[in-house]
C-alpha cells in the first residue's frame, strides 16, 4: 500500500520479504506506485501552471521533477512578463542580420561548431520561416497567448497570494544607436492593431523617465503595459500554493521509460518506481525532445543557452526593466536585487558557464547605465532554454497518442506564456471548449518529424 502527502513524501507499509538485497530493491520498487489523474514531467513555470489549473478543474495532480523544482529555465531569467513580444526571432531577414551581426561580433547567438543532423535541420526550418506568412500568423498565436497570460497572472496574483516581486511599471527599450531607434518604428507599426505599440521617449523625458541611464544613450521607446516578477519566487512561493492544494510532488525523481498499451500511456517509470495516471503532460522544457523519442513524437526542440548575473542593487538602480537594444540584454530591477541576463548560445545542454558569456553582460550594462553593477554578486547562472524553429510553444495532444499532452518549446516566453498555457492545457485534458485557438501550437505542425 502506498501512503502519500501533499508534500510528495512517500511510505511504503508492505510485509517484509525474502531474497537478496537486489532482489528485495526491485520487489519494492514495483511496490511503489502512485496513481492520479494527470502526471506533469517537468517542475518549471509552465509545470506548475498545468498543474495548476489542472487541479483547479478537480483533477489529483502529480508533478515528476528529474532535479528541484525551478531548478531549470525557470529559476534566473529575466522575469518579464512581456505582452508586446508578438514577432518571432524568425522575422524576414532575421538570417541574414544575425550573420552579419556574429561576422562583426555584436550578435548575442553563439553557434557551437559540431556536425549536428538535428541542429542542422532545426536551422534550415527557422530559415524557411523568414517570411511574412508566417510573421503574421506567429504575431496572432503569440498576441492570443500574452493577452491572455497577463489577464491571468493579474487575477492569479490577488486570489492566491503568491509573492514574487510583481511589479507592472512597464518596458524600456533602450538605443544608443539613433538610426536604430528610428528604424524600431517600423516594429512599432507592426504592434499598433493589436494595441501593443510603445511611445518614443527622448531627451530630458527620456532621463526623467528613467534617470539611472547613462548619457550616450540616444532614446527608448516606452512599453506602458508590460510587467515583471521575480521568477524564483514565483516558483517557491507557487510550489507552496500547490502543496496546500494537494497536488504531489517528487523531486530528483528522473523518468526512465513509459509503459503503453495500443495508443495510450499506461503508467511512467522513474528512478522512485512507477507512477499510473489517466492522462500525462511532458512539460520538460528543453529536455522534452529526448523523453518523447522513444514513443515515436520527435519535436525539433533545441536547447539555447542564456546567462543571468544577479546582484545587490546599485546605487543608481533603474525603476524601470531595460532591454538594452543593440546589446540584446536585459536590465530588471526587483526591491530585492538586480538581475543582468541575454545570449542565446546554441551548444547542446553543456551547462558550463562561459566567462566571455558573463563579461558581455558586464560590458553591456556599462554601455547604457550610470551605475552599471550592485556591489555584491549574488549568483552567476545559466540554463537552457526550449528553442521551435518557428518560435511559438507545442501545446496540445502529442501526435499518435489518446492521452499524452505536450507544453513545451516556450523558448524565451516561458515566464510571459506560462498561465495561458497551464489553462489551455487543462481545457484540452478536460475535453473543454479551449480560451484560445490551440491550433497554432498544435504538434501537428510538425508533421515530418514525428
Amino acid at each position: 500500500m502506498l501512503n502519500g502527502s501533499a508534500d510528495g513524501s512517500h511510505t511504503e507499509s508492505h510485509k517484509g520479504g525474502g531474497g537478496t538485497p537486489k532482489q528485495q530493491h526491485s520487489q519494492a520498487r514495483q511496490r511503489y506506485r502512485a496513481f492520479c489523474d494527470v502526471i506533469i514531467i517537468g517542475g518549471g513555470v509552465i509545470g506548475l501552471a498545468c498543474a495548476h489549473f489542472l487541479q483547479a478543474t478537480g483533477m489529483q495532480v502529480i508533478i515528476l521533477e528529474k532535479d528541484s523544482i525551478g531548478s531549470g529555465a525557470s529559476h534566473a531569467n529575466c522575469g518579464l512578463v512581456y505582452t508586446s513580444d508578438i514577432l518571432p526571432l524568425c522575422a524576414p531577414g532575421a538570417v541574414t542580420s544575425e550573420i552579419l551581426r556574429m561576422i562583426k561580433g555584436s550578435s548575442p547567438l553563439s553557434i557551437e561548431p559540431r556536425l549536428d543532423i538535428a541542429r542542422l535541420g532545426w536551422f534550415l526550418r527557422f530559415a524557411a520561416k523568414c517570411n511574412r506568412w508566417h510573421l503574421q500568423a506567429a504575431m496572432r498565436a503569440r498576441a492570443s497567448a500574452l493577452n491572455s497570460s497577463m489577464e491571468l497572472y493579474t487575477h492569479l496574483l490577488s486570489k492566491t497570494g503568491l509573492e514574487c516581486e510583481w511589479q507592472r511599471k512597464g518596458l524600456l527599450i533602450v538605443f544608443r544607436d539613433q538610426t536604430r531607434f528610428h528604424n524600431y518604428q517600423r516594429t512599432n507599426n507592426l504592434l499598433i492593431p493589436y494595441g501593443m505599440d510603445a511611445e518614443p521617449v527622448l531627451g530630458k523625458d527620456l532621463f526623467r523617465l528613467e534617470p539611472a541611464l547613462g548619457g550616450d544613450v540616444y532614446g527608448a521607446w516606452f512599453h506602458r503595459s508590460e510587467a515583471h516578477l521575480r521568477p524564483d519566487l514565483l516558483l517557491e512561493s507557487w510550489q507552496g500554493f500547490l502543496k496546500t492544494r494537494k497536488v504531489r510532488i517528487f523531486e530528483n525523481c528522473k523518468v526512465e521509460g513509459f509503459e503503453k498499451a495500443g495508443e495510450k500511456i499506461t503508467a511512467i517509470t522513474t528512478n522512485k518506481g512507477r507512477f499510473l495516471a489517466a492522462s500525462c503532460v511532458v512539460a520538460a522544457g528543453a529536455w522534452s525532445r529526448g523523453l518523447l523519442k522513444g514513443l515515436g513524437v520527435n519535436l525539433p526542440v533545441e536547447p539555447a543557452k542564456g546567462y543571468s548575473l544577479t546582484m545587490q542593487r546599485p546605487v543608481k538602480c533603474p525603476g524601470l526593466p531595460c532591454y538594452l537594444f543593440e546589446s540584446n540584454v536585459v536590465a530588471t530591477p526587483w526591491p530585492s536585487c538586480f538581475r543582468l541576463g541575454g545570449t542565446l548560445e546554441f551548444a547542446g545542454f553543456d551547462l558550463s558557464l562561459n566567462p566571455r558569456r558573463l563579461a558581455n553582460l558586464k560590458k553591456a550594462a556599462r554601455l547604457y547605465l550610470r551605475d552599471p553593477l550592485g556591489p555584491r554578486l549574488k549568483e552567476q547562472w545559466v540554463s537552457v532554454r526550449p528553442m521551435t524553429p518557428d518560435d511559438l510553444p507545442v501545446i496540445g495532444r502529442a501526435p499518435g497518442w489518446e492521452n499524452l499532452f505536450l507544453a513545451t518549446g516556450h523558448g524565451m516566453l516561458g515566464i510571459s506564456m506560462a498561465p495561458a498555457t497551464g489553462k489551455l492545457i487543462a481545457e484540452l485534458v478536460g475535453e473543454q471548449r479551449p480560451h484560445i485557438d490551440p491550433e497554432p501550437f498544435s504538434a501537428k505542425r510538425f508533421r515530418t518529424f514525428y
